[in-house]
């Protein structure tokens, strides 16, 4: 019954820790172009490649 009190807690913290890195993650605006990528990887051109 002890380790409720440890582990209940400890979930606790994860959960923040991980809410935590996905609002950075939104805030560094990881997610602004979600359908670039799939479209750009069927792009058949030879310069279509990162901005210098």
């Amino acid at each position: 019954m002890n380790i409720i009190f440890v582990l209940a807690p400890a979930s606790l913290v994860l959960a923040l820790v991980g809410l935590g890195a996905f609002w950075w993650s939104v805030k560094d605006g990881q997610y602004d172009d979600p359908a670039g990528d799939a479209a750009r990887i069927l792009n058949d051109e030879p310069d279509d490649g990162p901005l210098p």
